[in-house]
């Protein structure tokens, strides 16, 4: 048994423990036998344990990552084919695969499981019915509590637990809008429930109760106003028309999270800890790297209003394809941050990292008409991330079938140089590449001018099997080469207060990481006993009463903040003193090839010898279609191996689309993936 399988199985035992505590949680042996040694504080552990063992397994892979073989990872990729496969395709959920329903179905049972004893109407002096309709309004808002336990993880960008289950922060975006939905209806249906049982019995007055050693009402509806302006401000519609109304409503997650934490108390608190907590050192953390600036050294502006972003990394730090960098540029707007897909490869690129934004609203129209109307010598932008996956599990499969559309064919930037670099390697099996394209307009066709980096070879590219079919569906015809625009290159001055991108912690990320999460928790916990021991109990025995609820919370509030924020800072701090050694003087050293030709050379058109260019290899696999869509359905029951991995990204119905022909049966031994970079 290797380190990875221990690692897995110790993940495995500890989320199976913090899972099994919350199905006893509403029976009776939980509450009068293990409550009291628990003390409900304990739960907080399991998954603080898990990430940290997560970091560790992670850090173990960074330094003993190891290509598998065509054997073993085609014999690893058929057991998980089924489950990778799309089940079903229906709005509102989108695509769901076989493995998330099953996980989908356990969720489901562990929210029926969560039942709370009949209440005695003789305790509150009511009748039976009315007791039965305050104790299932109870029992909607413990149920959502649940919901509130998971909803956390799949935001924690910088999560280990993320890569560890083989996800990213962009992917599971979606299992978080899930449980936001499902918590909002369980939470709205359990305060209008309050609401009408208090006007039932006749109680309205407890609208305005603020206990001191019960629930405080007016938090919990505080809490709920926040709650329902970030709702209603979430759904895809008024996402999409009015995103800066949606961006600046979810900041209102703070508010809402101290008025609910106060509403539910520490008991309640302590139970869905976890997440939290990860999740503040995850956005601490982010934090921190964002108030560095990133060093952007060129941009190239392609006739089809894209952007191009090059900036100058770290040597050493490593990053999947397909990952995302989120950005902020000051001078357009201080609070905004966008994520937009990495198409540079660490590997071939050791010095740059490069981004790529199609101009599609407000924000990255500002940004190119900054760029293209005015000259700059220098842009301010910060950065977070990148974040996604160190692997590259498309490389299992015998053959790929990529499926873009208009800037959804980015992803697959990254995707192609990774397969480029793998290919120099004999021993390694490298995939056939089919990539199927959609455009609007032929200028688009310029985002194919990005597949290849510029220190590629033409003995490199040959040796990838890449078939490119790209389709322009508003232009019946090629258009006049006078009339295509050049790829405008704008070169920025080098600023002494910019530093290269870097991980936020340093080449050992994760290793700090953990020791981050596993000292700031046991800080918590030691002043908790502190502060619990000499003062709540001497309090509690002067006035001989109990302590105050809300104070209470307040004061494990205040101590997961402040440990998080000490231990955070301060591994921060001894990691950027360490990393400014390493980087010393790599901005003002570098020297990135920026190209400037046309993307018109690249079909034959242009004023250069095709044949000294590498592209020349790439012109020969590539067939444009005028005036016509990709029949995916003809395209892909055309596949044939015993292996066929197939991803989408582009608009939602092309999505949909592949998945319900994947989902249909008609391509054997395929797997499925979408990856949506929509908010």
């Amino acid at each position: 048994m290797n380190t990875k399988t221990v690692f897995r199985l110790i993940v495995l035992v500890v989320f199976l423990g913090w899972v099994t505590l919350w199905f006893l949680l509403p029976t009776k042996k939980y509450k009068n036998t293990w409550t009291p040694w628990l003390n409900n504080r304990l739960n907080t552990t399991y998954f603080g344990g898990q990430a940290v063992v997560g970091c560790v397994y992670l850090h173990v892979q960074s330094k003993s990552k190891k290509n598998d073989s065509k054997r073993h990872v085609v014999k690893s990729h058929r057991f998980m084919t089924f489950w990778g496969r799309p089940v079903f395709v229906m709005a509102p959920l989108g695509i769901v695969t076989a493995v998330e329903l099953a996980f989908a179905a356990m969720f489901v049972v562990l929210l029926i499981c969560q039942r709370l004893k009949m209440i005695d109407p003789l305790e509150f002096g009511l009748v039976r019915w009315q007791a039965k309709f305050r104790s299932v309004s109870l029992r909607l808002g413990y149920v959502g509590n649940i919901c509130w336990a998971f909803l956390f993880f799949s935001v924690t960008r910088g999560s280990s637990l993320l890569p560890f289950l083989g996800l990213s922060s962009e992917s599971s975006i979606k299992y978080h809008i899930w449980l936001g939905h499902l918590s909002m209806v369980l939470f709205s249906a359990h305060t209008i429930g309050f609401l009408i049982h208090w006007g039932m019995t006749h109680q309205m007055s407890q609208t305005l109760q603020w206990a001191h050693d019960r629930v405080p009402n007016v938090a919990g509806e505080i809490a709920i106003v926040f709650a329902w302006a970030i709702w209603m401000t979430s759904f895809s519609r008024v996402r999409r028309k009015m995103f800066e109304v949606f961006f600046y409503t979810h900041h209102l997650y703070a508010l809402y999270i101290f008025f609910y934490l106060l509403h539910v108390g520490v008991v309640y608190f302590c139970m869905i800890l976890p997440g939290i907590f990860l999740f503040l050192v995850d956005r601490f953390l982010r934090f921190l790297q964002s108030r560095r600036r990133s060093s952007l050294v060129s941009a190239r502006l392609l006739p089809c209003d894209t952007i191009e972003l090059n900036f100058c990394k770290s040597q050493g730090f490593n990053y999947g394809p397909t990952s995302v960098l989120f950005i902020n540029v000051p001078s357009i707007s201080k609070l905004q941050w966008h994520p937009f897909t990495v198409t540079s490869n660490c590997n071939m690129e050791p010095d740059k990292l490069s981004i790529v934004i199609k101009t599609s609203g407000s924000w990255s129209r500002k940004l190119f008409q900054l760029l293209s109307n005015s000259p700059v010598d220098h842009l301010k932008v910060s950065v977070e991330g990148p974040y996604g996956s160190t692997s590259s599990p498309f490389l299992r499969h015998e053959s790929l079938v990529l499926v873009g559309g208009g800037s959804g064919t980015t992803p697959f930037v990254s995707i192609i140089r990774e397969i480029i670099f793998q290919s120099q390697n004999g021993n390694l099996h490298v995939p056939r590449v089919l990539f199927i394209c959609a455009f609007r307009n032929s200028t688009d066709l310029a985002m194919l001018d990005l597949l290849l980096p510029i220190s590629v070879t033409t003995t490199e590219i040959s040796k990838v099997q890449l078939q490119i079919e790209a389709y322009v569906t508003r232009e019946i015809e090629q258009p006049p080469t006078e009339s295509q625009k050049l790829i405008h290159t704008i070169r920025f001055k080098p600023d002494p207060s910019d530093s290269p991108i870097t991980p936020v912690l340093g080449p050992n990320n994760w290793l700090w990481l953990g020791a981050i999460i596993s000292s700031s928790f046991v800080m918590f916990l030691i002043f908790l006993g502190i502060v619990t021991r000499y003062y709540i109990y001497p309090k509690e025995r002067d006035n001989n009463e109990t302590y105050n609820l809300s104070l209470t919370t307040l004061w494990d509030i205040f101590l997961v903040c402040g440990c998080i924020l000490v231990a955070s800072s301060a591994i921060f701090l001894w990691c950027k003193k360490r990393n400014s050694l390493h980087i010393g003087k790599q901005i003002q050293n570098l020297e990135m090839q920026t190209p400037t030709s046309s993307p018109g050379s690249w079909f034959g058109v242009g004023d250069r010898e095709l044949e000294s260019l590498p592209q020349q290899s790439l012109v020969q696999a590539t067939k444009v279609h005028y005036g016509a869509r990709p029949d995916l359905k003809k395209i892909l029951s055309e596949c044939k191996g015993s292996d066929i991995g197939v991803l989408v990204s582009g608009p939602r119905t092309m999505r949909h689309e592949v998945a319900k022909i994947c989902s249909s049966g008609l391509v054997e031994n395929v797997h499925f993936e979408a990856m949506s970079f929509n908010w």
